[in-house]
């Protein structure tokens, strides 16, 4: 894992294992575009964070973005953060919405902080 959290998912093996791991607390995955000046403030806003993020590159790995969207029953928007535990979305934000503190307040949310 890098500095800032990221651990790239770039295939169906490790979206899983990032998955399943989330079954006993949740977890973030970040959809990101290399090609989007949006993307890049959102990107921006996510390395502050301290906890381990999953992150998806859609344009290196669309199939996997496919899939959350199958998953989650979701509608495809890049950028994207979503709070998973296991197969439940408890929160998402996309575009200028995904802002640390945001993020912060959704995850302590999630893991049932006050």
């Amino acid at each position: 894992m890098s500095s800032t959290g990221f651990v790239e998912l770039k295939d169906s093996q490790s979206l899983e294992k990032f998955i399943h791991d989330s079954q006993a607390h949740p977890t973030i995955i970040f959809k990101h575009s290399n090609s989007c000046g949006i993307s890049a403030l959102a990107h921006k806003e996510m390395s502050k964070l301290q906890q381990p993020i999953g992150l998806i590159v859609v344009q290196k790995s669309r199939a996997l973005s496919d899939e959350l969207e199958r998953r989650y029953a979701l509608p495809h928007e890049t950028p994207q953060v979503l709070i998973v535990r296991g197969d439940e979305l408890l929160w998402d934000a996309s575009h200028s919405r995904i802002r640390a503190n945001t993020v912060e307040e959704a995850f302590a949310a999630a893991r049932g902080e006050p």
